[in-house]
């Protein structure tokens, strides 16, 4: 990520802390999509922008905090003219990415859930996703504007 922080070290534009319910990931996927419109992103990536925006807040809601209505959603965004970056916090019991299931396994092929990762990562030109210490994950995720 040593690309975005030379274009992104000061605070983030957007510091936003949600609930922990589903009305909170489309406030912050129509959040996220709307800013990455006014930079100059076209029709395709914005429809990767959104889905990854989806599922790293219903992670965060549905898996991390599991619907508390005690825990928060924290979400950091920072543009550049080059970039976005979008960090995703949750208070959950955390995760190793190591030990989630392949989604592509024979055995989870037909399961409905456990692909928000690999979406994740197929849209986003960046993305890293750290355990915090006592509680939490931190997913990061960075987008490139391509050249014009």
């Amino acid at each position: 990520m040593e690309n975005w922080d030379a274009e992104h070290s000061g605070s983030p534009r957007i510091d936003a802390v949600y609930d922990s319910d589903l009305k909170s990931v489309d406030t912050a996927e129509t959040v996220v999509v709307d800013l990455a419109q006014q930079m100059g992103f076209d029709e395709d990536d914005l429809h990767r922008i959104g889905i990854a925006m989806r599922e790293a807040m219903v992670n965060a809601v549905v898996h991390g905090n599991k619907y508390s209505g005690v825990k928060k959603v924290r979400m950091k965004v920072w543009s550049g003219s080059e970039s976005l970056k979008v960090i995703v916090t949750d208070e959950g019991s955390g995760f190793e990415l190591a030990r989630v299931p392949d989604p592509l396994a024979k055995e989870n092929i037909l399961k409905e859930s456990g692909r928000g990762i690999l979406l994740m990562q197929a849209f986003v030109d960046e993305f890293q996703v750290r355990r915090l210490q006592p509680a939490g994950t931190e997913v990061t995720m960075v987008k490139y504007l391509a050249p014009r």
